[in-house]
């Protein structure tokens, strides 16, 4: 059976569909024990595409459904007319079934599907009480049998009928035009919806259940009032009020910075609690996981607040980059999802601070994406193959593919840039089109030649830039050096350069701006910030008029997706962390500067007391904690992410082999030593920060909170009482989640609080929010993610706790995923233990949720990063998978290239 699965689908070999679906006309018979579907498609032959002596037979997918009938222009079709494997319906020579011509046709099916026992979460299924569909990639074919590619677009009306008691909100895409009682049985009601515009089946939703909404309604740019609807649990109409002012937020500022407008009549979201991912554009009918949906102050802290405010704003912005303009396959996916994550991560910046909000996009690409990038599992943005296509929902895809986006508006400005989308989206409205067709028409409308540019689509692996600088004072001139380099991976092993749009600025001894001219350059005012073009394997470039040897800031506001490798010294990296003018770089600076420290400490064998301490962190700790002391209007939350170390999980990418243990020993030895060394001037931070007035989460207010809850970190390491009382005051009368949660993280991770007073913490905030799902999943992760030495036990005593269901995904992250992905020194225990403990749940969860299984796998992919024993367990444990007879497509695709 895994052989059969394990076949390979490669770009290459895609061709175009040999029949369209002009229109779906769908109807949805729901019972407790059994869905029938009733499918109604017309057909045509894709005569534009596909010659006549083609194939002739319609080949439609499908997945776990019994059909019941089967109808070719209204004749039921005998068994012998057709086939049905495990994977596809097909229908040989249609053409002389429909007396020897093309014409347009109908097929009606029937089918009988059971959601109550779809446990994968994929086609239509139940969560909870309510029914409700994920159909992205390939869902759709676990509802009805259909040519379910994305590039086969169609016009759909829906009718759902259902019990009144049990599901009186009955919902679909587009606009609602009819609705009714069933005929016979006043019991049954139904709702009919069209959605006027063609889409392809994976944008279909459906969702019936007992729900309620808060409503509003925007008003366009051209005067249209469009209809807001979020539906939720009764239980959670409290909290709804900050999704809905995202959305308008989002739908205005769309409206302004792209032109783009909404064009259905009504925008709906519900909230579902059973869900793989965050949430899905489906048209008209958003479908969220509730995480990313519902924010109260009482259960929400300030980072899921801005998580609801992304998302909301990433699924609204596909209504043009996704929906209205989709994918022509699967390999295009960095179309709809680096395009979209690009505009949710401007919107979010516009939002808020913009540098912090850079510098967390770039955490999660640096901690994460280049990981991937070094793993078996690496992949051009546009890959070249796939075994499972829901395994390439990846932080390459989405947030690399971003970068790509970024990297073209940078390259082309910002004027040409939102003239390319404007052409992107009036060549292509809908159509299902490729990444090609997204350049080409940046390039159009710019003028701008991206050809050697495309490299970055095609071509995986995280560039090296390698610089270096000569500076000659008798000519006044300075000289960059910068060679470029890829690493190899699976099956790519010569690259081609990249066109790397490097921002960079020079500092004088001063700290100030130097204009930079390039030798060449015609004359007119130099710029303080320029981009230079790296467009081959090395290259040089000369600034003239450099009065003295200058301090180079590189690679501002990350302008490439790239390893940069420049020999500062730590004294230059604390200069540009004081003075650089991009807040970017001064953020880079001190970053790089505590990892230099960090590597420095693990690779020596001194003991780690006082005396080999390194004080320019202290310098730099103290120079910051005085600055923010002393300018209240200072950001505060770029001062925290000043104030914090680089995380375990970025030091162990960075290294070769990673030395779990010393980076964890090391990190933790000097967060205790400036804890103890600056502790005076913590206390001032958290004591000059605290609440007043109602709760905001506006950017001031949550970046007050950030640093406040940074410095009382720092202070429980100290052990004092006083500061360990402080803790439990504000965990006991926080009036918010965002320092109730770190209250109790902080009581929890501490080496300084007794058993007693975890237990204790732990059992309060549990009988406080054991009625809320989501705030339970946070009382998981605190506990799973704790350094005690012993927490293994604790995380497998987790999994029988009455709050736990492994067929939940958000339970399944909130503990598996964040024992695993996230406490390193206890999923890393030498005993190879954390490893079986992940294998074991992967081959349990590969039963239920094949997607979830998958993605669990990523830390046991990483097995080269460490040392010969630990890679030996790690492997051993694939191996283990892998021998399974029956796994899942989605799983073997992964422990099969992780042994390769």
């Amino acid at each position: 059976m895994r052989d059969s699965q394990a076949r390979t689908i490669y770009l290459k070999d895609y061709r175009p569909p040999a029949f369209l679906v002009e229109k779906t006309d769908l109807r949805f018979e729901l019972f407790e024990e059994h869905t029938l579907v009733y499918a109604t498609l017309t057909l045509r032959r894709n005569t534009g595409e596909v010659s006549d002596s083609q194939e002739e037979a319609l080949v439609l997918q499908g997945q776990h459904l019994v059909l019941e009938s089967l109808q070719l222009n209204g004749r039921l079709l005998e068994d012998t007319e057709y086939l049905v494997d495990s994977e596809s319906l097909t229908i040989p020579g249609v053409k002389e079934q429909l007396g020897g011509t093309w014409s347009e046709f109908t097929l009606t099916c029937r089918t009988r599907i059971e959601p109550q026992n779809n446990t994968a979460l994929e086609g239509l299924y139940r969560s909870g009480d309510m029914f409700c569909t994920q159909c992205e990639a390939e869902g759709f074919r676990r509802i009805t049998y259909y040519l379910d590619r994305p590039d086969v677009m169609s016009v759909f009306t829906t009718t759902i009928v259902a019990d009144r008691g049990q599901y009186p909100v009955l919902l679909s895409n587009g606009n609602p035009v009819d609705s009714g009682v069933e005929e016979g049985n006043e019991a049954r009601h139904w709702v009919t919806w069209h959605d006027p515009f063609r889409k392809p089946c994976y944008l279909f939703a459906l969702v019936a259940g007992r729900l309620e909404s808060i409503d509003d309604t925007f008003v366009t740019a051209s005067g249209r009032e469009i209809q807001l609807r979020i539906f939720v649990e009764t239980k959670d109409l409290d909290k709804c009020d900050h999704a809905m002012c995202s959305l308008k937020n989002a739908m205005r500022w769309d409206e302004e910075v792209y032109g783009r407008e909404y064009d259905l009549d009504i925008f709906m979201i519900v909230a579902v609690d059973a869900f793989n991912m965050g949430a899905m554009e489906n048209k008209g009918l958003n479908i969220f996981n509730t995480s990313c949906v519902l924010a109260n102050p009482a259960t929400t802290t300030d980072a899921a607040f801005q998580r609801v405010e992304g998302v909301v704003a990433h699924e609204y912005f596909h209504n043009w980059s996704g929906n209205r303009v989709t994918c022509r396959d699967w390999f295009q996916l960095s179309l709809k999802e680096g395009f979209t994550v690009f505009r949710d991560s401007e919107f979010s910046a516009d939002m808020g601070s913009r540098t912090v909000k850079r510098i967390e996009d770039v955490t999660l690409l640096r901690t994460a994406q280049f990981a991937e990038d070094a793993g078996p599992m690496a992949h051009p943005v546009r890959p070249d193959s796939y075994m499972e296509i829901s395994n390439f929902y990846t932080l390459t895809v989405y947030e690399k593919g971003a970068e790509v986006v970024r990297m073209i508006s940078q390259i082309l400005g910002a004027e040409k840039f939102r003239q390319g989308t404007d052409l992107y989206f009036e060549r292509h409205d809908g159509q299902a089109v490729t990444t090609e067709d997204f350049v080409l028409a940046m390039e159009d409308a710019s003028g701008v030649d991206l050809s050697q540019f495309r490299n970055w689509y095609i071509q995986a692996g995280t560039p090296v830039l390698t610089v270096t600088s000569r500076y000659d004072a008798a000519e006044n001139r300075f000289f960059l050096t910068v060679k470029q380099s890829c690493p190899a991976t699976p099956g790519q092993e010569e690259k081609k350069p990249f066109h790397i749009p490097l921002r960079m600025g020079l500092l004088n001894s001063r700290g100030e701006e130097i204009p930079l001219r390039l030798e060449g350059d015609t004359a007119g005012p130099a710029a303080l910030d320029r981009v230079i073009h790296v467009t081959r394997s090395e290259e040089t470039f000369c600034f003239e008029g450099v009065e003295e040897e200058p301090v180079p800031s590189l690679l501002r506001e990350f302008s490439a997706p790239v390893r940069l490798r420049y020999d500062y010294s730590l004294e230059h990296l604390y200069f540009l962390m004081v003075h650089d003018s991009d807040g970017f770089n001064r953020w880079n600076a001190s970053q790089q500067l505590a990892v230099r420290i960090i590597q420095e400490l693990v690779a020596g064998a001194a003991e780690l007391t006082s005396d080999n301490f390194p004080q320019i962190l202290e310098r730099a700790f103290s120079g910051v904690l005085e600055a923010t002391l002393a300018d209240p209007m200072l950001d505060k939350a770029m001062v925290a992410q000043l104030l914090s170390l680089p995380s375990e999980s970025y030091l162990i990418e960075l290294a070769q082999p990673a030395q779990v243990d010393a980076i964890h020993r090391v990190r933790e030895f000097l967060c205790d030593s400036l804890a103890a060394r600056l502790e005076q001037q913590f206390q001032q931070v958290y004591n000059a920060n605290q609440e007043s007035g109602d709760f905001s989460v506006e950017a001031e207010a949550v970046a007050r909170r950030s640093l406040k809850n940074l410095a009382l970190g720092y202070l429980m390491r100290t052990g004092k009482p006083s500061a360990i009382e402080a803790c439990q005051r504000q965990f006991r009368e926080a009036s918010n989640m965002t320092d109730q949660h770190a209250g109790l993280r902080l009581l929890v991770h501490s080496s300084h609080t007794d058993a007693r007073l975890r237990t204790e913490a732990l059992q309060q905030f549990y009988q406080q929010w054991s009625h809320e799902p989501l705030v339970m999943d946070q009382w998981f992760t605190i506990q799973a993610t704790s350094p005690a030495a012993d927490n293994l036990a604790t995380v497998e005593a987790l999994l029988s706790h009455e709050k736990f269901n492994i067929r939940n995904p958000n339970k399944v992250r909130s503990v598996i995923g964040a024992f695993c992905g996230a406490n390193h020194v206890n999923f890393h225990r030498r005993d190879g233990s954390g490893y079986r403990f992940l294998a074991d749940q992967v081959l349990i969860l590969d039963k239920l949720n094949p997607q979830i299984a998958s993605r669990l796998l990523t830390p046991l992919t990483r097995w080269k990063k460490f040392d010969s024993a630990r890679q030996e367990q790690m492997k051993e444990q694939l191996q283990r998978i892998k021998a399974r007879s029956d796994l899942s497509r989605d799983v073997f695709e992964v422990v099969e290239k992780s042994t390769a």
